[in-house]
């Protein structure tokens, strides 16, 4: 399991141990927190599409600084067509879309617009 810095710390404050003992333990472990990001990201890809932006910020929320995150996302080799291909399918087991509102959903999802174009099209459109 990856951690960042800070989740590593709020991880063992939630299991009982002060503010000031979490970050001494984690201080301790000479983790590689550009590792840990990296891993974080394979993680993530392997249960669900990401596109890179959007991998980034969810390695971000997850307490990894942007430039873990960046490297995090950039060490995970993914192809962000197929990326984009994935979730669309995803988008189309749950809900009807037309070719236009499925391009503009994965455009929100931080797709770029070639990105989801290869998307939409991979899945029929």
């Amino acid at each position: 399991m990856a951690f960042s810095y800070s989740g590593l710390i709020k991880q063992l404050e939630f299991e009982g141990y002060s503010t000031d003992e979490a970050t001494y333990g984690v201080e301790q472990t000479g983790a590689n927190w550009n590792e840990q990001a990296a891993k974080k990201a394979k993680d993530y890809l392997s249960l669900t599409a990401f596109s890179y932006s959007g991998l980034v910020n969810q390695l971000e929320f997850e307490g990894y600084t942007n430039e873990e995150a960046v490297y995090g996302a950039d060490q995970t080799g993914a192809d962000w067509n197929e990326q984009a291909a994935k979730k669309a399918q995803d988008y189309l087991d749950l809900s009807s879309f037309s070719r236009s509102e499925l391009k503009a959903q994965l455009e929100f999802e931080g797709f770029t617009s070639q990105e989801a174009e290869f998307g939409v099209t991979a899945v029929g459109y």
